[in-house]
């Protein structure tokens, strides 16, 4: 059941824009107006997610409609503004997890109230040329790195203040068959659920549908929680990235995923174990519906599917995963087949 062609131009613009835990405020206006006309309500709850309904068709003889939730969030990685020292260097506060290793020399901004700031991250200390063998070899900590505006101390306090967002700069683009950008997680995912959307505009669904962009799981799944205690669903399934451990240098064993192999179905992560009939569910129907896919297991890690199987008195759940290449790094790389993959996944389970 092949979809149309995806718009990889949106997902591009997604990963584009930024919005690290609880400044999420670009992203969601972006999703607001991408979801003009492709749900019955649409509605942003008190923690900034922003939750699309769309109704279920009447139930047939001996059928059950559930209420489903799906969720993708928002956010991506990124830092908070922490503090100003006498020089003008300004250090920062992490919003996720970063390899250090991935952060020497980047360019930065920092969205202040009175627009974008231009940076530069780099951790502190002397260059390379004049370092010692040891100091090469040492590994940074987030706490290590400062930005430098090329302003006065004077200048940057009067221009940037505690707690504003800093987001690592890169433009998406295609390489090859890969979508590679700063914030495939999980934009990617909103994505897949937005063109859910769009594809079954005009269908009846066999269940309720409550379609949740979330906010703050880089920091603790915490949209999702909030979302899911409100919108007491039946069946919750997330939607996020994983790891695609299949570049050079990596063990047969230790691949979770692989790029291009299909869309993920999560059996294990450090968070969650999805629900065994749910798993079962989705891989059956995608093997019946000719659907590339591959169960997953993920020894570190959690999604918004664990905020959702843990609301109220739980609920079943299931996570989809997008295989991703150099995730938590600046160039997060997807599959456009494995997009596809799961876009089609969920509009065969839908309808």
């Amino acid at each position: 059941m092949p979809t149309t062609d995806l718009r990889l131009d949106v997902l591009m613009h997604l990963s584009d824009l930024p919005g690290v835990p609880g400044q999420e405020d670009g992203v969601r206006d972006y999703v607001l107006r991408e979801l003009d006309g492709l749900a019955d309500e649409v509605r942003v709850d008190a923690l900034g997610n922003v939750i699309a309904r769309r109704a279920a068709r009447k139930a047939k003889k001996g059928e059950t409609a559930e209420r489903v939730m799906i969720s993708a969030h928002m956010d991506e990685i990124g830092f908070l503004v922490r503090f100003i020292d006498d020089h003008g260097f300004v250090r920062v506060q992490a919003l996720g997890g970063f390899d250090t290793r991935n952060l020497f020399a980047r360019n930065v901004t920092i969205h202040t109230r009175g627009g974008s700031m231009p940076g530069i991250l780099s951790p502190g200390g002397r260059p390379v040329h004049i370092a010692t063998p040891e100091e090469r070899k040492q590994i940074p900590e987030v706490r290590d790195f400062v930005i430098d505006l090329g302003l006065s101390a004077d200048e940057v306090r009067r221009r940037v203040r505690v707690g504003d967002m800093v987001t690592l700069d890169q433009a998406a683009r295609q390489v090859g068959n890969l979508v590679c950008g700063k914030a495939m997680d999980d934009r990617a995912s909103v994505f897949m659920l937005l063109e859910v959307l769009r594809l079954l505009r005009g269908h009846k669904l066999r269940h309720e549908l409550i379609a949740v962009f979330s906010v703050q799981e880089e920091v603790g799944l915490r949209g999702a929680g909030v979302a899911a205690y409100g919108a007491q669903p039946t069946i919750g399934i997330g939607l996020d990235v994983t790891l695609a451990v299949d570049t050079p240098g990596t063990k047969p064993d230790e691949a979770v995923t692989r790029v291009g192999s299909g869309i993920g179905i999560k059996v294990f992560d450090s968070s969650m174990i999805s629900t065994r009939w749910l798993v079962d569910e989705f891989a059956d129907l995608a093997e019946r519906q000719g659907i590339p896919s591959q169960l997953e297991v993920l020894a570190q890690g959690g999604t918004d599917g664990a905020a959702i199987q843990r609301s109220r008195e739980g609920v079943p759940t299931v996570t989809l995963s997008l295989p991703t290449r150099y995730i938590h790094t600046i160039v997060e790389s997807v599959h456009v087949d494995d997009l596809r993959a799961g876009v089609d996944l969920l509009c065969a389970y839908l309808r």
